[in-house]
């Protein structure tokens, strides 16, 4: 990792204007006020750093970063082509964050995920604590290639369905350590990770509330306005937590200011039915069904950030966004659909978000010359399987999930301290 000098960049609060020197921890406004995210203001008008070649960190001067991490791709933004005509669309352009190397493509664990991971480690203080970060599947994937690459400590903690995704283009780092809760989910997850992060010597890596995590993922917009010759006027995304869109359209905003780019695009945010958290705030309509009957688990978000200041709900409102649900059936239509016109496997989320911009299509809702960006958030996992030699985890601590939400108690967080001091060379039993 190679440092910068300074943070050239301030954190402002979205309630009460409180303005933070960065440490590159600090995740929230210390002030007593309603629950809100935190932004990040930068000096320097000009986004791109010429003295960085390719990847995200072209984009250092928009990011809240104070050094350059090895390793770290960029999303590709290309004409919709073939996938245009079929849905009706004469100016559709899609954002491919994946592995599809064909079009310089090279997000190697297959998700947009990583544009976050590398810009979190960016942030980071030169010693930093252990990062805690809890994970359906993807985000802990992209974080054991990016901590692994640059020899930062983390712990991964995912639900026992996750593991399928964890396989990488390289071997698994002992800086690495890796907790699968059998038979739980997404937030059973989030509650032990929640435990580990309270203790001496570890850290929350945030989720939603990392600034990192939001311009890392909003580099996507400025992508696409390079690519495209100015800024869409509709934005699509399948969503969890909502911090990607709200990255593109903080970027937008930024564009609009900087750079005379005009207003930002209609957000326009997908999820996957029966069990879809923001469609439900959004539009009052209630689905029947739980995280385990999606396509899409990773879009199972509970506690998405959609009232607070700064969060989901302010950004569709502000763009004049929407919500838009796909259920499985459609979005496995439009992965077949993907595939089809442009010779690329795309991720079941990613579905959702083109099964949502077919459906919009069709009804009208967005007009046929209209400028669309997809954001197709992950794709090429079955290409990268052919072309590169991927290893699963193989240490990693393993614990049952109690019926009761007695957890995550003493003993399950010994297990792991334990096992962590170890190296992680066995899983632990059950």
């Amino acid at each position: 990792m190679r440092a910068a000098a300074e943070r050239p960049y301030t954190l402002v609060c979205r309630v009460c204007g409180g303005r933070y020197e960065d440490d590159g921890l600090v995740l929230s406004c210390q002030a007593s006020h309603a629950d809100a995210l935190l932004a990040t203001e930068y000096p320097a008008r000009v986004r791109v750093d010429e003295h960085v070649m390719g990847g995200l960190f072209q984009y250092r001067n928009w990011l809240p970063v104070r050094r350059v991490v090895a390793g770290a791709g960029a999303p590709v933004v290309l004409p919709g082509g073939a996938l245009g005509t079929r849905l009706g669309l004469t100016d559709l352009w899609i954002s491919f964050s994946g592995y599809w190397p064909e079009i310089g493509a090279n997000l190697r664990t297959g998700t947009f995920k990583e544009l976050e991971a590398y810009t979190v480690l960016g942030r980071l203080p030169d010693q930093p604590p252990v990062l805690v970060v809890a994970s359906a599947g993807n985000t802990a994937a992209a974080f054991a290639m990016a901590c692994g690459q640059n020899g930062v400590r983390c712990v991964l903690v995912v639900p026992g369905s996750a593991l399928d995704k964890l396989r990488l283009p390289m071997e698994w780092a002992e800086c690495v350590s890796l907790v699968v809760l059998d038979g739980g989910c997404y937030r059973d997850a989030i509650e032990f990770a929640s435990a580990l992060a309270a203790l001496p010597g570890f850290h929350a890596e945030g989720g939603f509330r990392n600034v990192a995590r939001r311009d890392g993922l909003g580099t996507v917009m400025l992508a696409a306005y390079d690519a495209m010759g100015g800024l869409p006027d509709y934005y699509f995304q399948a969503v969890g937590s909502g911090a990607g869109a709200i990255g593109a359209y903080e970027n937008a905003l930024r564009l609009g200011k900087h750079e005379d780019a005009g207003p930002p695009p209609r957000i326009v945010m997908c999820q996957n039915l029966p069990y879809a958290p923001i469609h439900r705030a959004w539009t009052g309509l209630r689905s029947s069904g739980a995280d385990r009957d999606l396509i899409a688990p990773e879009l199972a978000n509970a506690t998405p950030p959609y009232a607070i200041a700064g969060g989901v709900r302010e950004c569709l409102t502000a763009s004049g966004g929407d919500v838009l649900a796909a259920g499985n059936a459609e979005t496995l239509d439009a992965m077949r659909l993907f595939e089809a016109t442009l010779g690329i496997d795309i991720e079941p989320s990613a579905g959702v978000a083109l099964a949502a911009l077919r459906t919009a299509a069709d009804s009208g809702m967005v007009p046929g010359d209209a400028k669309i960006l997809l954001n197709v958030t992950g794709g090429g996992r079955a290409r990268s399987a052919r072309d590169l030699t991927l290893v699963p985890a193989e240490r990693m601590v393993r614990l049952p999930v109690p019926r009761r939400r007695e957890f995550p108690g003493t003993d399950e967080v010994q297990r792991v301290l334990t096992a962590m001091e170890r190296g992680a060379e066995h899983a632990v039993a059950r």
